[in-house]
């Protein structure tokens, strides 16, 4: 299936499983100076050689290629790319073709739109996760001084090439990350939604339903960014899970024991809600279900009392809290009905962190 989402401030967005035409067929369209692929070792290895034997822009194209990794997503590694694109002659008028998961979509992006005050990029996912959250949205950014993407611009890609073709290189663990940021936009858009994509077997070999199922799917993000492209209001409802998620996934980089984003944010969502049932009275067999069906597909993250006011500090850093001693939550009155800028006090979010030990079944 070949579809295209036409959103004028987002870019367009192709769903098709013939990428190696698109990419051409894109170029073509953008009448580069030159093309530049920048890529990660293990896409290098698994996609790409595959990809090229489709794409003429691809054999012509130069090539990028840092180690893969989320340690890598760093101002050091931005600082390499940019070199080595002024090595190879890079203009305003060059194209730079990200493919790769989220480190490659979100820096490959933010070096692009920075570099000589902004290249055009296309954005071409490989992972379930990029697909459904970095690589679309017009958000770039690099990890900095221990925090997820604190330093990064708004700008968009001038086209998101969406396939399923890849997901069978993926580790079950990587689709699982993906399946959860699925999770949070049925949450946000409907029960029906939520229902389908419960169901869905994001592990089965056929790449065709599943693309029509990540169409839908992603179409919740871009109704939410269309309306509101740089998160003054409406896109907030996006941050549903990642407050808590980021805490909780930085924690994991600070301990040497990384945990999927994907992961993080699933967690993160049992804690929103927690929080949605004491603020909002987000019904209490909805919160028991999810958190169950999270419990079954994640784990749990090992939180302890003592770590407590440790989370809270990383949660005061992030990017939507901007008032001492308040957390500013998405949170949801029911599915389909998120509420933005909700204030926690940390009474309420130490309390929340009791409840999600319980749901998670911690000592």
């Amino acid at each position: 299936m070949d579809t295209t989402i036409q959103e004028p401030v987002n870019g367009d967005i192709v769903f098709t499983n013939h990428v190696g035409p698109e990419i051409d067929r894109a170029t073509e369209r953008l009448h580069p100076s030159s093309v530049c692929v920048i890529t990660d070792s293990n896409v290098n290895e698994a996609v790409l050689t595959v990809l090229r034997k489709s794409s003429e822009t691809l054999r012509n194209a130069d090539t990028i290629c840092f180690p893969a990794g989320e340690e890598h997503k760093n101002m050091e590694t931005v600082q390499k790319i940019w070199t080595l694109l002024a090595e190879k002659k890079a203009t305003r008028k060059s194209l730079v073709i990200n493919i790769g998961g989220g480190v490659i979509t979100d820096m490959g992006a933010f070096a692009a739109s920075t570099y000589k005050r902004g290249m055009p990029f296309i954005n071409v996912p490989t992972s379930l996760l990029a697909a459904v959250d970095a690589s679309v949205g017009g958000k770039t950014g690099v990890n900095f001084n221990g925090l997820k993407n604190e330093v990064g611009v708004f700008r968009n890609a001038e086209e998101v090439i969406i396939s399923t073709l890849y997901f069978n290189t993926l580790p079950p663990s990587e689709l699982r990350s993906g399946y959860a940021e699925m999770i949070k936009h049925a949450l946000l858009d409907s029960p029906e939604a939520l229902n389908r994509i419960l169901r869905t077997d994001i592990t089965a070999d056929d790449p065709d339903p599943l693309l029509k199922i990540l169409e839908e799917n992603i179409k919740v993000k871009q109704r939410t960014v269309a309306a509101d492209p740089t998160e003054n209001g409406p896109r907030k409802a996006l941050n549903l899970g990642h407050t808590i998620g980021h805490a909780f996934e930085e924690m994991a980089l600070e301990n040497h024991t990384p945990v999927p984003h994907g992961y993080a944010v699933a967690w993160g969502l049992v804690v929103a809600l927690v929080l949605s049932r004491m603020k909002l009275g987000f019904p209490s067999e909805q919160l028991q279900r999810l958190s169950a069906f999270i419990y079954d597909l994640y784990g749990a993250f090992p939180v302890t009392c003592d770590k407590y006011p440790h989370i809270l500090e990383l949660a005061s850093h992030d990017k939507k809290n901007d008032t001492a001693g308040v957390f500013n939550f998405t949170l949801l009155k029911n599915i389909g009905e998120p509420v933005t800028d909700v204030a926690v006090n940390s009474d309420d979010l130490t309390a929340a962190l009791d409840i999600y030990r319980d749901l998670m079944k911690l000592p």
